[in-house]
């Protein structure tokens, strides 16, 4: 009985520790997080359901969590736009491995934030996109105007898609459809001419941009990059909208291994031209067809198709025009009657072919063939009587006639081979690519403008007849471009924090003038341990912006007759950039913010000068001018409205150049730019909302025409703007419980374009009487108007 009592003591004490040895069995669990694409979806949220502990993963998609436990246990994953996850251990101990896949989530309350919550590391950020079809445009190019509403980023022209970058001008930013680079016409010369771009919004997933800074695999350009990625459909989807600018269809299907999408898309801006101040029969019309077609006929091929037609006419028969401007005490008058037309095509083809083969679980070779193609023509033949008065009084300040005309023509053809390597190891992502590129563009331009003032030609010189402007231009260029890049992104967290550096560089050929260009570019981004809601970013590189067809026209007068010629001896102008900055998360009245700033300088050196005047662009042709960039650039992104995102952009800026001897503002120096953009419901109801978006923009310098940038003594008024617009949600079938079932969507808009009607100026016309005198007089862009849409999803 002794013994028995004694075993008993013992045993009594040792259940205690045999409980508690138990409780303190430590669980070592990894893994890796994708989204459906097998992309890691960095920063997930990994926790153990009912206790504290907790951790992150990082930019790799890899975690790992210790924990205790005694029994089974739920981890739980959650990422802000993507389905949570909730996986059982039944009674797990020691070391173990769990890789989770998250699907995109469709909730409407999620996609709103989607793309802000993924943490920049470096100097490409990921755009929200999933208003695009329910924001105002004036365009119809959403993902174009949603750009410029970013820090950075700037327009002058609510009829153009096109945009300046942190000094930039309009040639000097790169696009990209699914990693190939796509054009933009060479002969639009105002945003009247321009239709639709190769970018349809119905079909992108992803919209990615770098205001500066930017990786080695993306192209010699100055000033940006614009990332686009189409989405591959899972799914029976579609949608059809139409409005008073024009109507779009998109349709596409897609399953495990196959997926098409297609989107025709009809433009016609003659009820917004019907606002300008030149009254006239306007006949835009702008169509294009795109195809998007992707399969897997196995698990280690994929094949890429995109399949692209346009073609966009305008016609216009100018009648009338009145402008008053001047100062209050000062009011003039500019009357014309017009006789004549302009008619002026483009046509554009575009087709890629990608293979894909995957090489191991972690490395993938692709190949891709793309052809660019275009034909251009600008044609009109214009007069104009005008009357240039004094409103206050009886003087007449000018009277004349003014002809203008013009016989261009340009055919280019682009094509592309590239080959590209990818492979994932460890912390490193490693992508290369080589690229060869032929260019053939044949130009026939010919196009010159009289003046006449109280009877005289103007310039006058009571011998001969001349005019003003002469230019003409027969060329062509058949030249051969080689370019490679290399790059590797490594990533590494450790008890300082997450640590992001991407290096690499490019190297290129060209055989028009025998240039070889070396563009080495880095970056670093970091998240201190302490405080994860800041990010650090720094960014540093050489940049140049190789020569397309217009920067190679050189001018030559004589006898007032200009020819243009090519220059063979031109260079690719050169940017050394630094960029830095970061982002800083926080809440305010439990609603979550991100502040972003970037502070940028660009010192530049073998410019090529240029004017320009509203779209057109007219380089000098030669490097003879150097210059700088310098300025900040700041974002405020939220939840300015509970459920909506909305942000607000500013910028600040001073772009200079050096040019024979003289230092002057570059044609695109813009002191400040604000950008706004504010999202809303209706109170007690989620039918309603309401888009805002808001622009200040400082004036650009200009001179008179035909002259060169020392005589930009100008600066043009303050582009300001405000659009708002109105989406009540008829029909709210996501959950497929009323029929007809195929219907998802119904969206009823109105939209309210430049609401304070204020008159912003795209250009001047210049008008110089007989003794020399010049008046500018401002070509107003577009005025209040009202648009009405509709939108049904399926």
């Amino acid at each position: 009985m002794r013994s028995i009592g004694i075993f008993y003591i013992i045993l009594m004490m040792c259940i205690p520790c045999m409980v508690n040895a138990q409780e303190t069995n430590v669980v070592q669990l990894k893994g890796r997080v994708v989204d459906e694409n097998q992309e890691p979806v960095a920063f997930c949220i990994v926790k153990v359901e009912g206790q504290p502990l907790g951790t992150t993963a990082d930019v790799n998609g890899h975690y790992k969590l210790s924990f205790t436990t005694a029994d089974s246990v739920a981890i739980l994953y959650n990422m802000m736009g993507y389905t949570p996850r909730r996986r059982v251990l039944k009674n797990p101990a020691g070391n173990l491995t769990l890789n989770i896949t998250l699907k995109q989530s469709d909730t409407s309350m999620q996609e709103v934030t989607v793309a802000e919550t993924k943490r920049q590391m470096g100097s490409t950020q990921e755009l929200n996109t999933k208003d695009l079809q329910r924001m105002p445009s004036t365009t119809g190019n959403a993902v174009e105007e949603l750009v410029a509403t970013q820090a950075g980023v700037s327009t002058h022209n609510e009829l153009s898609s096109q945009y300046n970058v942190r000094g930039g001008s309009f040639d000097e930013n790169c696009v990209y459809i699914n990693g190939v680079e796509v054009y933009r016409p060479l002969l639009i010369s105002s945003g009247q001419q321009e239709g639709l771009s190769v970018i349809n919004s119905n079909m992108v997933e992803k919209v990615n941009f770098s205001a500066g800074g930017f990786e080695a695999k993306y192209g010699d350009k100055m000033s940006s990059v614009l990332d686009i990625t189409y989405a591959r459909p899972t799914k029976w989807e579609g949608s059809v909208q139409a409005s008073l600018l024009g109507t779009n269809l998109y349709g596409g299907y897609g399953n495990k291994k196959f997926s098409f999408s297609n989107g025709l898309r009809y433009k016609t801006n003659r009820y917004m031209l019907g606002s300008l101040q030149t009254n006239g029969e306007y006949k835009p019309s702008f169509l294009d067809y795109q195809a998007f077609l992707s399969w897997m006929p196995t698990t280690k091929w994929q094949v890429d198709l995109i399949a692209y037609i346009s073609r966009n006419n305008y016609d216009f028969k100018p009648k009338d025009r009145e402008t008053n401007f001047g100062t209050l005490e000062d009011v003039k008058s500019f009357k014309v009657y017009f006789d004549g037309q302009e008619k002026d095509l483009f046509q554009t083809l575009f087709g890629t072919l990608k293979l894909t083969r995957k090489i191991g679980a972690k490395g993938s070779l692709s190949m891709a063939a793309s052809a660019f193609s275009t034909h251009e023509q600008e044609t009109y033949d214009i007069q104009g009587q005008y009357w240039l008065d004094e409103t206050n009084g009886d003087e007449q300040l000018g009277v004349g006639t003014y002809m203008e005309h013009a016989r261009n023509y340009l055919n280019s053809h682009m094509q592309t081979i590239k080959l590209a390597y990818d492979h994932t190891w460890s912390s490193h992502k490693l992508q290369t690519g080589l690229s060869w590129k032929h260019e053939q563009i044949t130009e026939n331009s010919r196009e010159w403008e009289y003046r006449d003032s109280s009877g005289y030609s103007v310039p006058h010189t009571a011998q001969d007849l001349q005019v003003i402007y002469n230019l003409k231009s027969v060329n062509d260029i058949n030249t051969n471009h080689l370019e490679m890049y290399a790059q590797d992104t490594y990533r590494h967290e450790s008890k300082v924090g997450i640590l992001s550096v991407n290096y690499g560089a490019r190297l290129s050929y060209w055989n028009w003038n025998n240039e070889w260009l070396f563009s080495p570019r880095a970056s670093i981004g970091f998240v201190p341990k302490d405080c994860e809601n800041l990010t650090l970013r720094l960014a540093t590189g050489m940049y140049y912006q190789r020569p397309f067809y217009k920067e190679l026209r050189d001018t030559t007068t004589q006898d007032g007759n200009t020819v243009v010629e090519l220059n063979k001896q031109i260079k690719s102008q050169r940017s050394f950039q630094v960029v830095t900055g970061g982002d800083y998360k926080f809440k305010l009245s439990q609603r979550p913010f991100k502040f972003s700033t970037e502070l940028y300088y660009k010192k530049q050196s073998n410019l090529n000068p240029y004017n320009v005047d509203n779209l057109k662009i007219v380089y000098y042709g030669n490097n003879c001018a150097t210059g700088y960039v310098i300025g900040a650039d700041m974002k405020l992104y939220g939840e300015f409205v509970p459920g909506t995102d909305s942000w607000i952009s500013v910028g600040l800026m001073k772009a200079n150049m050096s040019l024979n001897g003289r230092s002057i503002p570059q044609p695109t120096d813009q002191l400040y730019n604000l950008n706004f953009f504010f999202t809303d419901y209706f109170p007690g109801t989620t039918r309603w909302k309401m888009t805002l978006k808001a622009c200040i923009a400082d004036g650009l310098p200009f001179g008179p025409p035909h002259t060169g940038l020392e005589k930009n003594a100008f600066r043009s008024t303050p582009y300001r703007r405000v659009d708002i617009g109105m989406n009540y949600r008829l029909l709210n079938n996501e959950e497929r419980r009323l029929r007809p079932k195929a219907i998802k969507n119904v969206w009823l808009g109105v939209d309210c374009f430049n609401i304070f009607g204020l008159n912003n100026v795209s250009s001047y016309f210049w008008v110089t009487d007989i003794s020399n005198h010049q008046y500018a007089v401002p070509n107003y862009l577009t005025g209040r108007m009202v648009n009405g849409r509709i939108l049904v999803e399926f």
